[in-house]
């Protein structure tokens, strides 16, 4: 049973640990900033000094009829985020992005924007809301096509052909000879 003599002890803790100045406390102010376009990216100062995470939103519509949220932990750094004019330059730790994540307020914001943002990029598709990861090991990379495929590659004959053009250089026989390059080794 809780005495009334021990509850100043009890509270006096907690009321200093209360009494941190705003300058040394994360504001956890969120907002939108976009990349590129309308709900495309979003802001979370979660540093003391309006410093935060400018969070890249991306959607898998890989799957017909679905959008949903593809998690992109490469977060840029915030700067001034309290501040009139937030900027993002650089590249947060990923142990930030997955601490913030951890924040209710901000897994709500990034329900509603990244619903947002399916309803402009696939309007006819149900949106599909996806936990975010909340480690590395959570985390599912979307596969992406190797650089090294054969149908990104460029044909080098082709490519030396047109330096040779826009140098003025004559063109040989040589040149207009389009074989395929050969196949590059297996393995990295």
């Amino acid at each position: 049973m809780l005495r009334f003599r021990s509850l100043p002890s009890l509270l006096l803790p907690l009321l200093l640990a209360g009494c941190v100045p705003a300058s040394e406390r994360a504001s956890w102010r969120i907002f939108p900033l976009p990349r590129h376009a309308a709900h495309d990216g979003l802001a979370v100062v979660s540093r003391p000094g309006g410093e935060g995470l400018h969070l890249y939103l991306d959607t898998d519509t890989e799957t017909e009829g679905r959008c949903r949220p593809r998690w992109n932990p490469d977060a840029a750094r915030l700067r001034g985020g309290d501040g009139p004019r937030p900027q993002s330059t650089g590249l947060a730790p990923r142990a930030e992005f997955f601490a913030a994540l951890g924040h209710g307020r901000l897994r709500l914001a990034l329900r509603q924007a990244y619903e947002a943002l399916c309803r402009r990029r696939a309007p006819r598709s149900e949106f599909v809301w996806v936990e975010p990861p909340r480690r590395l090991q959570d985390l599912r990379p979307a596969p992406l096509p190797l650089w090294e495929e054969r149908n990104l590659l460029s044909n080098p004959k082709v490519i030396k052909r047109a330096e040779k053009r826009l140098l003025g250089l004559p063109l040989t026989p040589d040149d207009f000879k389009d074989e395929e390059p050969p196949r590059p080794p297996d393995g990295p």
